[in-house]
């Protein structure tokens, strides 16, 4: 099952929690209803004309009143999670990692998210450590790869291994692709919703519990009591539908982990010291209950864990420890060795020994199914390619990167031009905004960016991201300002800076503006005729001038599109507006339209058999815009340099 098959999959899954979510609502309703009746009927059973146990304006009058209070609660718990990622780390009591911390622990998990994203093409996620937890555990949490958060314990940094760390996160990113965040934070809005009835009979009970006007016949207390169970039977059903959804998607993320790493013994190694820990992987904060499906074990699970299979309940949102390792290594035989929280520390050399490869591969094809196999995944391959970018990044660079000023100045530099006159246009805009400090930095670093490969670019945005997640929303509008004087300076926007816009709008408006994931309002495809002519038609031109060329281009996508024609646009009919709005009605398509797209759009910058440097830039803006997450181009692909002069891409010889 390749990432778009699972995004249609989290899709279902969505549909069928609100079926369940309705029906689960609808039992409340029917019980709440009779619990009334009786009340009722208790007190007006002496009535001259007897009880009427059906009575449409009682129903609608309590149907009413439950379907109120639980939209609003599941509405408050949504919009207080609509921060994302971040509202639930610090729900549970996570602190941010400083990027530039000298703590051995900490760098190593750094390195290893930094290489993983790098190496997925998503932006590198603000990473959380639980400090008052001594287990071992770990979550995801966002709405899309762009806005995700990644949290550990404090007793994964200290116990595992770079390799068991390596694996834990890995699982965390199947998580991310696969669309099981956002599915996660719309079960927690929905069970608040239903956990509200309960919380409403607690107060009820507790209040008359201390009541002074407690008098014989009072119905409230039963009342309250009564309002606990249904509340409960709500929740019962609710932690069902999440447990057996949670269950099959944790054995799917460990089978995702050694995909990824091609190392099952780093996972194993994890589960089995959970298993061996005093403090398993439980989860001390009192929410650790109720977002237990977030996690990477479960987070009642403490204790001498050799007997799991028999702490495990079909309520539980995990699988047992052993199932989970036997069906990575089915010899195990459910010895879990003992650990300490004073052994087992991570060795405190953090080794990058990984060179960059150099000559002597072949230019291939790039398909376009191959592209869309590897969307939301990734291998060995690719996070060994990672480590290499930002091994032959510049100190200095990657220092910057972490800071907010400092990553400022750093996308701001990859923007300057080599052009004297543009250059220097560009001074003045800097100038002109009275950030002494932003335009010191900019110039520090702007020549080590110019000396950096053209490759390392985008991973370096990436790299950035969670340094510009700090910016203050005035700090953010002013740097909005400052990128659009800077791009505009030489009065055109080349392929790189179209890119490099797209890639932070995605990273960044989730933070600033809470624009979450789009719905799917196009599942047509004859719906997106137009706009997959001007993406079609601006991609075939990116790769030549030659309008016969373009056209041969542009035919060899559109047969990757099933069911529609598309013919090639005039060269004035793709300018920057007609390309945005087309990517913004494409966006909104579903997971199965997203893949036909995504391969159209690679074949006609493939059509003739290699990728572009500057035409693998661009597919990655069309990626980002689709909420695709697409891994950087392998150097075994071995790109073309290129040259832009006025709007040409020429080829020049090969890296």
């Amino acid at each position: 099952m390749n990432f778009f098959q699972h995004q249609e999959q989290a899709r279902r899954n969505t549909t069928r929690l609100t079926i369940y979510f309705f029906l689960a609502v609808a039992s409340i309703i029917g019980s709440i209803y009779l619990l009334a009746s009786i009340l009722f009927y208790k007190i007006y059973r002496d009535a001259v004309n007897g009880f009427d146990w059906w009575s449409f304006e009682r129903f609608v009058f309590f149907a009413g009143t439950a379907l109120l209070v639980i939209s609003i609660a599941s509405l408050y718990k949504t919009v207080q999670l609509s921060r994302g990622g971040d509202a639930i780390a610090r729900l549970l009591g996570g602190r941010p990692i400083d990027p530039n911390t000298d703590h051995l622990q900490q760098r190593q998990l750094l390195n290893v998210v930094e290489e993983m994203a790098i190496a997925s093409g998503i932006a590198v996620p603000t990473i959380y450590v639980l400090e008052d937890e001594n287990s071992i555990n770990a979550f995801a949490a966002g709405f899309t790869p762009n806005d995700a958060v990644i949290g550990v314990t404090k007793g994964t940094l200290n116990l595992l291994s770079r390799d068991e760390l390596q694996g834990v996160i890995a699982h965390e990113f199947s998580h991310i692709f696969n669309g099981d965040m956002r599915l996660n934070v719309r079960l927690l809005g929905i069970l608040h919703g239903i956990m509200v009835i309960s919380i409403i009979g607690y107060f009820i009970l507790r209040g008359t519990a201390f009541s002074s006007n407690r008098k014989k016949g009072n119905t409230l207390p039963l009342f309250g009591l009564a309002l606990i169970i249904i509340g409960y039977v709500g929740v019962f059903f609710g932690n069902l539908i999440k447990s057996a959804v949670s269950r099959q998607r944790e054995f799917l993320a460990d089978a995702s982990a050694v995909q990824f790493t091609r190392n099952p013994d780093g996972i194993m190694g994890a589960l089995k010291k959970i298993g061996g820990l005093n403090y398993g992987s439980q989860i001390k904060n009192p929410q650790g209950k109720g977002t237990s499906h977030f996690f990477f074990s479960n987070s009642d699970l403490r204790g001498d864990a050799r007997a799991s299979a028999s702490n495990f309940n079909f309520l539980s949102t995990h699988p047992p420890l052993t199932d989970r390792i036997r069906r990575i290594d089915h010899t195990f035989d459910g010895t879990f060795p003992k650990v300490l929280l004073a052994t087992n520390r991570p060795s405190t050399q953090e080794t990058i020994n990984v060179k960059r490869q150099a000559g002597g591969e072949k230019l291939f094809p790039l398909l376009p199914a191959q592209l869309a196999v590897i969307i939301g995944t990734l291998n060995k391959a690719h996070i060994a390619h990672a480590r290499g970018l930002l091994d032959c990044l510049p100190k200095t660079v990657r220092q910057k990167a972490h800071d907010p000023s400092g990553a400022r100045a750093v996308i701001l530099g990859l923007l300057a031009s080599r052009e004297p006159e543009v250059r220097a246009r560009q001074l003045s805009y800097l100038q002109g905004s009275n950030n002494t400090m932003l335009l010191q930095e900019t110039m520090e670093i702007v020549d080590l960016l110019s000396k950096i490969t053209k490759e390392v670019r985008l991973p370096l945005v990436d790299l950035a991201t969670p340094a510009l997640r700090r910016l203050s929303p005035t700090q953010y509008k002013e740097f909005q300002r400052l990128i659009d004087k800077l791009v505009r300076a030489d009065k055109q926007v080349d392929l790189f800076e179209y890119t490099l816009i797209q890639v932070l709008k995605r990273h960044l408006e989730p933070t600033f503006h809470q624009s979450h994931s789009l719905r799917a309002d196009f599942d047509n495809l004859s719906q997106i005729r137009n706009e997959c002519a001007v993406l079609l038609s601006v991609l075939a031109y990116a790769g030549t001038s030659d309008a016969f060329a373009a056209h041969d281009a542009l035919c060899r996508g559109a047969r990757e599109i099933n069911g529609i024609s598309v013919s090639l646009l005039k060269h004035n009919d793709t300018a920057l507006k007609s390309v945005n709005d087309a990517l913004d009605k494409l966006a909104r398509t579903t997971p199965r339209l997203k893949e036909q797209i995504l391969r159209a759009s690679t074949a006609t910058v493939a059509h003739d058999g290699q990728v572009t440097l500057s035409e693998g830039e661009l597919l990655r803006a069309v990626a980002e815009v689709l909420d695709l997450p697409m891994p950087p181009l392998l150097p075994g692909q071995k790109l073309q340099k290129f040259e832009e002069q006025n709007g040409d891409i020429r080829d020049s010889g090969e890296t």
